[in-house]
């Protein structure tokens, strides 16, 4: 076992060979294969379902475990799909953008489309069946949600992200059918608040694919790719990730204006150092080069780097708020009785 690989599979993208991909053990393998980094959104989206769902009462683990399995599936599946979807049409050939910051499988030859439709069906069936066997549970509301997570894991890649709908796919995913339709699994009630809850965080996971879009817009642009950035230029989707970036610290505030939320969510202002930092990157255009302080290995990532680690900081400091949020209003509670 490679436990060393798993471990850095799930902190960074690693880069690697043919030789030391035959040397991993299968685990490693499937964690590179589908960019278990960036899993770790789909779990705090499936986490803050939990406390919310705690919070209200309304807690089941085996609900929650399930959820948060089926969740994590369905995205990996759709990182391999986006995978074949790309090798297949052409669009990671002669180096793009996808086959630099990261092993590509099918284009570094790692893996045979037979190999890759192996793991497709061996992490996409799981998902499938959690999520019918959770349909048959929670009824038609919850077979609802897992069509419109089937049409997602689906079509992403294409054609929602050729169309400049990638994007708003991405924050639909993330907020009202991924936090929002988790609580009701788990609770067996729709929440507005709650849908309204996840927005900060589902905020942040799209700047994340904004950013990549942004990194790769030229590229994008030649391929004939029109994600949100090819369409409405560099400049103003790299202000636009600043705009949505604002918006999730005021989204906080008003969830504690209207006393959803009590104050010490707003914990998540311990995150405001890097968003100046992401913030003065924004402003100005990608460098020809890495800069001498940059890790090079992670060129040409560039905006998506730093728009990730203000959602990993971002969504941490949240994840605390929540977590104290009643804990809090119990002390409370118990020093007014």
């Amino acid at each position: 076992m490679n436990v060393s690989m798993w471990v850095k599979a799930l902190r960074v993208v690693p880069r690697i060979t043919k030789d030391e991909w035959n040397g991993l053990d299968v685990i490693a393998r499937w964690l590179i294969a589908t960019r278990s980094v960036v899993l770790i959104m789909t779990f705090i989206s499936a986490a803050i379902a939990g406390i919310l769902a705690a919070a209200a009462g309304q807690f089941n683990w085996g609900l929650w475990l399930l959820v948060t399995l089926g969740l994590v599936l369905a995205h990996a599946t759709n990182n391999l799909l986006n995978d074949v979807t790309d090798h297949l049409k052409g669009v990671d050939k002669d180096n793009y953008f996808r086959a630099q910051y990261g092993p590509q499988p099918l284009e570094h030859g790692l893996m045979n489309l037979r190999q890759m439709a192996i793991y497709i069906a061996v992490t996409g069936l799981p998902a499938l069946a959690i999520g019918v066997y959770l349909a048959a549970v929670r009824g038609p509301a919850v077979a609802l949600l897992l069509a419109a997570g089937v049409f997602f894991v689906l079509f992403y890649t294409f054609p929602l992200k050729y169309i400049g709908l990638g994007e708003v796919a991405v924050l639909a995913v993330w907020g009202p059918l991924m936090i929002g339709g988790a609580y009701y699994v788990i609770t067996g009630a729709w929440s507005w608040n709650v849908v309204l809850a996840g927005l900060p965080y589902a905020l942040g996971v799209t700047t994340v694919i904004f950013g990549k879009h942004v990194d790769k817009v030229a590229e994008d642009r030649q391929k004939r790719i029109h994600t949100l950035p090819v369409l409405i230029g560099e400049k103003a989707a790299r202000y636009s990730v600043m705009a949505l970036i604002g918006a999730q610290y005021l989204l906080v505030i008003y969830l504690t204006l209207i006393r959803f939320f009590t104050p010490v969510v707003l914990v998540v202002a311990l995150a405001l150092p890097v968003l100046r930092r992401v913030w003065t990157v924004y402003r100005e255009p990608k460098p020809a080069g890495p800069p001498p302080t940059y890790p090079a290995s992670s060129w040409p990532l560039w905006y998506v780097a730093y728009a990730f680690e203000h959602n990993r900081a971002f969504g941490l400091y949240y994840l605390v708020g929540l977590l104290a949020d009643p804990i809090l209003r119990w002390a409370l509670a118990t020093l007014v009785h």
